[in-house]
């Protein structure tokens, strides 16, 4: 399970910058455990509240965006709980991305839809179960 977190997120599980529990090591660092966690809870957030607009999925994503550059820009670096909370943020903002596309990738299929039968309102139809 490890080695599937590591190659799904990218994560370079470096110890200096990964969570212990009892003496061992979390297969992904702190900031892949926040977006994982991020978004798991934005599962449930999108299902309950809706999801957000475009301007909140930038702002979840600026703290994640703006300590990677501090860190990979200046000598700072953070620490790992901070790298947690903004990985959280980050991984909710995730979720709210992907509806956001599927959404817009259903919009355009339904153009394309209607360009191709004679109803637009059947094309309509049909494709307002992906929504």
């Amino acid at each position: 399970m490890g080695k599937f977190l590591r190659i799904l997120f990218g994560c370079h599980a470096r110890a200096d910058r990964s969570f212990f529990y009892h003496g061992k090591q979390f297969p992904i660092c702190a900031r892949c455990t926040g977006e994982l966690i991020g978004i798991l809870a934005g599962i449930p957030i999108v299902i309950c509240w809706g999801y957000g607009s475009v301007w909140l999925m930038l702002l979840l994503m600026a703290p994640m965006v703006a300590d990677g550059l501090l860190q990979l820009l200046t000598p700072y670096e953070s620490g790992n709980y901070r790298r947690l909370v903004t990985g959280i943020l980050f991984g909710i903002a995730l979720i709210f991305f992907f509806i956001h596309f599927h959404r817009t990738c259903v919009r355009i299929a339904t153009e394309i839809l209607k360009l191709l039968i004679d109803d637009p309102e059947k094309a309509e139809r049909v494709m307002a179960r992906f929504m």
